[in-house]
C-alpha cells in the first residue's frame, strides 16, 4: 500500500494512527458529499465497479444513449433519473482485500439538506467533492461554492471523524496541476478558517476513474500529487471510536415481558437497546431517568442473548435486580457518586448523577424546515428514544456561510446554521456534542407536519 506523507504532520500522523489494525477491523461508513452535479453518485459508481461490486447484468441496465451511466448505480429512485439528481440517500455495499465498506450517496441539493445531514450523523468519514470546472480554477483566490462551504461545516459540526477533500473533474480543464493547486489552496484557507482539520485532499476523475481506485491510468505525480488513491485513503481510515470509557448510558428501546418466569431473585422484563456510552455488566449500579429508582444489574444479553459483559456500540437486553419502572424512552444510567469533599468540610457528600437531568439547554442547530426557526414555536425534541416538547427560547445568532462570522438574528432560515436556546418540557440526560455524539444530539419535529425540522448538537 502506498504510504501517505502530507505536509501537514496532523494529517500525516491522523492516517497512520488510522492504519493500526485494530482501528480498521470494523466497516467503514462513509458519505459524499458537496454541491450539486459534483459527481458523487458517478464516484460511488466508480468505486462500485472498479472494486468488482456491481454484475455485469445490473452494469447493463444503466445505460443512457448508449454509454453506461455510472450516477445510475446509486440513483435508484423514479425521480432521480428523471431529473438526473440525488434526492434521497443511497446506501451501496462493497469490499475490497483490506476492508469493507458502506457508502451513503447525499444529495447536493439545498432543499434536501435534510438527507444529507441524516447520512451524515452516523459516518465515519465523509469525502467533500469539489467539481474544478465549476471554479475559477485559474484564479489563486478563487471562491469555493455554497453548497460545499455547507456540507462541510455540517460534516464537521456533526464530529465526522475524517474528512477528505476530492476534487473532481480535473479531467475537463485546461491546466489539471494549476487548478488542483489553487483549489488545494482555498480549501485549505477555508478549512483553517471555519476550524475544519482535513485529512487529505485528493486529485481524481470519478468519470475516467483516474486515483480513485488505482493510480495505473495516470502519470506518477499528476496534479503534482504523490499520495495514496481515494480508496486507498479510505482504506486507511479509522472507525469511529466508542465512547466505552464513559459512564454507562443506555436509551431503552424495547421492552419485553417474560411472564413464565419463576425466578424471584431478579427482575422479570428484559430491557433492549443499544449501550451510548461506557459499558454494562453483572452488577453494575445504575439509576433510571427520569424516575429516579436504583437497582442493580442482574444480567446482560447480547444480540444472540447469551450472558455477557456489553461495551458501547453494541446492542444488549438489560435485566435488573427487581422490579423497577421502565419504559420505552427512559434511560438506564451510571448511578450517582459521591462528590469528593475538602478534610474541612463537615457536609455529607452529595451523590451526582454523571449525566444531570436539564431542562434548558443551548445548542447549535442546523435548521432544514421549509418554516424558519423563531422564539416562542414549540417543537417534538427526540434525544435517544424519548420524546418531549421543546420551546425556542431565543436565536442567539446564525453562522454567514460566506464568511464564517456569527451574526445577530432573530430567526434560523432553511439551510441555516445558528445558535438557539431551547426550554424543554421534561429534562433530558443531555450533555455537550463534544463529550458525547449519543447524548449530546437531538432532532426537532414538526408538530403538525412530523417533518423532520433540524438537528440539534448541545453546547
Amino acid at each position: 500500500m502506498t504510504q501517505f506523507v502530507s505536509d501537514n504532520p496532523a494529517v500525516t500522523d491522523h492516517v497512520q494512527a488510522a492504519a493500526a489494525p485494530q482501528s480498521t477491523a470494523a466497516a467503514l461508513r462513509f458519505i459524499t458529499c458537496g454541491s450539486v452535479d459534483d459527481g458523487k453518485s458517478t464516484l460511488i459508481g466508480r468505486l462500485l465497479v472498479d472494486s468488482k461490486a456491481v454484475l455485469q447484468d445490473h452494469l447493463a441496465g444503466v445505460q443512457r444513449s448508449g454509454e453506461t451511466d455510472l450516477a445510475l448505480l446509486t440513483d435508484g429512485l423514479s425521480a432521480e433519473r428523471e431529473q438526473g439528481i440525488t434526492i434521497d440517500v443511497a446506501y451501496r455495499y462493497f469490499n475490497t482485500e483490506a476492508r469493507k465498506f458502506i457508502i451513503g450517496d447525499a444529495p447536493g441539493h439545498e432543499q434536501y439538506t435534510r438527507n444529507m445531514v441524516t447520512a451524515a450523523s452516523s459516518a465515519d468519514a465523509a469525502v467533500v467533492l469539489v467539481d474544478a470546472t465549476k471554479l475559477d480554477w485559474a484564479n489563486p483566490k478563487l471562491a469555493l461554492l455554497t453548497q460545499t462551504r455547507r456540507h462541510s461545516l455540517l460534516v464537521n459540526l456533526l464530529r465526522v471523524p475524517s474528512i477528505v477533500f476530492a476534487v473532481n473533474k480535473l479531467d475537463a480543464v485546461a491546466d489539471p496541476a494549476l487548478a488542483f493547486a489553487h483549489i488545494q489552496g482555498a480549501l485549505q484557507a477555508f478549512a483553517a478558517e471555519a476550524g475544519i482539520t482535513a485529512t487529505a485532499t485528493v486529485p481524481i476523475s470519478a468519470l475516467k476513474g483516474w486515483n480513485v481506485v488505482d493510480a495505473e491510468h495516470v502519470n506518477p505525480g499528476w496534479c503534482g500529487y504523490h499520495g495514496p488513491t481515494l480508496l486507498e485513503l479510505l482504506e486507511q481510515l479509522p472507525s469511529t471510536p466508542t465512547e466505552t470509557v464513559a459512564p454507562l448510558a443506555f436509551p431503552v428501546q424495547w421492552v419485553e415481558k417474560n411472564s413464565s418466569s419463576a425466578d424471584t431473585s431478579r427482575g422479570r422484563r428484559v430491557f433492549w437497546g443499544r449501550v451510548a456510552a461506557g459499558q454494562v455488566a453483572a452488577g453494575t449500579e445504575v439509576q433510571v431517568f427520569p424516575s429516579g429508582q436504583k437497582a442493580v444489574v442482574a444480567q446482560v444479553l447480547d444480540h444472540a442473548r447469551r450472558p455477557k459483559s456489553i461495551a458501547a456500540g453494541s446492542s444488549a437486553g438489560i435485566v435488573l435486580d427487581r422490579e423497577v419502572d421502565v419504559s420505552r424512552g427512559d434511560w438506564i444510567l451510571a448511578a450517582p457518586v459521591a462528590v469528593p469533599v475538602a478534610d474541612d468540610d463537615f457536609d455529607t457528600p452529595a451523590a451526582v448523577s454523571p449525566y444531570p437531568g436539564q431542562k434548558e439547554i443551548r445548542a447549535t442547530v442546523a435548521w432544514m424546515d421549509d418554516e424558519p426557526l423563531v422564539a416562542g414555536r414549540v417543537y417534538w425534541a427526540l434525544h435517544g428514544h424519548r420524546w418531549v416538547k421543546a420551546k425556542v427560547k431565543r436565536v442567539v445568532h446564525k453562522l454567514n456561510i460566506h464568511t464564517l462570522a456569527e451574526e445577530a438574528a432573530t430567526q434560523l432560515d432553511p439551510n441555516a446554521v445558528g445558535h438557539v436556546e431551547l426550554l424543554l418540557q421534561e429534562a433530558l440526560p443531555a450533555v455537550p456534542f463534544q463529550q458525547s455524539r449519543s447524548l449530546g444530539a437531538l432532532i426537532l419535529v414538526d408538530t403538525a407536519t412530523h417533518k423532520t425540522a433540524g438537528a440539534v448538537l448541545v453546547n
